[in-house]
């Protein structure tokens, strides 16, 4: 059985899924889910590109920030969680850098990694062989409540929750439900809102759909930041992700919406003349939405943490010396000098990963310590 059968069948049993569960099935389900059947879906050989996809230069950088973190919290232990770990590429590179460079904070780290799919959860022992003895937990969600001391750490994971679509006619909102048509193709019909809590969010966030506008709404982004704020004892909370805060995700600017799929390398959006592209071979592609930052930041600031900074990937990366990393030897002919300016171009340039990608520190019972990573306090863009 494929994917689309059992989506399919689901319909039959069901009647129409709303878009969000369409979106999650295709990349979580167990057998089939995107995300679910591989241990790694970026690089190269993926079909999309990440920070991490340009070496260790991030995870070198994000060690310095963790290292700093340590400090201020003064604490005999550093919990180090990431969420949305995949194979553990990152918190690899977080640990090399550390090994090497502050032996003391090394030996404190307690990593605890967080993973839906159980493909990369396994590839976790391999990738991390060398910090074995780091590896505290490997699970499919956040750890207790109240239970770690140190940092939560997400690097693209916010986005790639699914979201609840929504068109605003000429008369009421409403949401786009996924229909198999007679021929057993995927095709939206609009349908009445599948949960309260939707119609809630919208409220909370004050967000205001102009007819015409097609939208995007993601509830359980904000349960999620909660429940990482409740997690932490004392400590740190680090996001980054692309998106938009609310008053520009909801302007005429995005009235078509975020939601785009990424397949070999290129992505598709919303198309008005043919098939949506996230209606093909579900399971096959990425589906991602960009975040709402306001949401983040409130849903944050209720749970009891203080804002300590968002802003450009460019300007973090700066604020922990990315330039002093990307030229750590004066040899122009070092391969390794070479890609690590390379990489770097890559992390900090306007228009690409530098300025898409928003950074967001937010703090727990730690006060408003001095970050390098937000020596920068504006955001260009």
């Amino acid at each position: 059985m494929s994917l689309t059968e059992v989506i399919r069948q689901q319909i039959r049993q069901q009647g129409p899924l709303p878009f969000a569960t369409y979106a999650d099935l295709a990349l979580y389900h167990p057998e089939f889910g995107y995300y679910t059947r591989v241990d790694q879906r970026s690089g190269r050989r993926g079909d999309f590109i990440t920070s991490v996809d340009f070496g260790s230069s991030l995870g070198t950088l994000l060690a310095a920030q963790c290292t700093e973190m340590w400090r201020h919290l003064n604490s005999c232990r550093f919990g180090l969680v990431e969420a949305g770990a995949g194979n553990g590429r990152l918190s690899h590179d977080i640990l090399d850098a550390v090994s090497s460079s502050e032996s003391s904070f090394y030996q404190a780290i307690d990593l605890h990694l967080v993973e839906r799919s159980p493909t990369a959860r396994k590839a976790q022992t391999k990738e991390l062989a060398s910090h074995r003895s780091k590896l505290v937990s490997s699970d499919a969600s956040l750890p207790a409540d109240n239970s770690i001391t140190g940092v939560i750490l997400a690097n693209e994971l916010l986005d790639a929750f699914a979201p609840h679509i929504l068109v605003m006619t000429d008369t009421e909102l409403r949401e786009v439900y996924i229909d198999a048509d007679s021929n057993g193709s995927f095709v939206e019909r609009l349908g009445p809102l599948s949960s309260s809590h939707i119609q809630a969010h919208i409220e909370e966030q004050k967000i205001v759909i102009k007819p015409g506008w097609r939208i995007e709404v993601v509830p359980e982004v904000v349960t999620w930041v909660k429940k990482a704020v409740r997690v932490l004892r004392r400590g740190f909370l680090l996001l980054i992700d692309y998106g938009h805060e609310a008053r520009e995700l909801y302007s005429a600017t995005h009235s078509q919406g975020t939601v785009a799929t990424y397949f070999r390398h290129q992505v598709e959006t919303t198309n008005t003349t043919a098939a949506q592209p996230w209606l093909i071979e579900p399971g096959s592609r990425d589906i991602t939405t960009h975040v709402n930052l306001t949401a983040v930041r409130t849903a944050a600031e209720s749970a009891g943490a203080t804002t300590l900074g968002i802003l450009d990937q460019t300007y973090f990366l700066l604020g922990l010396g990315a330039a002093e990393h990307a030229t750590a030897t004066t040899s122009t002919e070092d391969l390794g000098s070479l890609r690590r300016r390379l990489a770097m171009k890559s992390l900090l340039i306007p228009g690409g990963l530098g300025s898409t990608q928003k950074v967001m520190v937010f703090g727990k019972d730690i006060g408003t310590p001095t970050l390098s990573g937000l020596s920068f306090k504006i955001r260009a863009t």
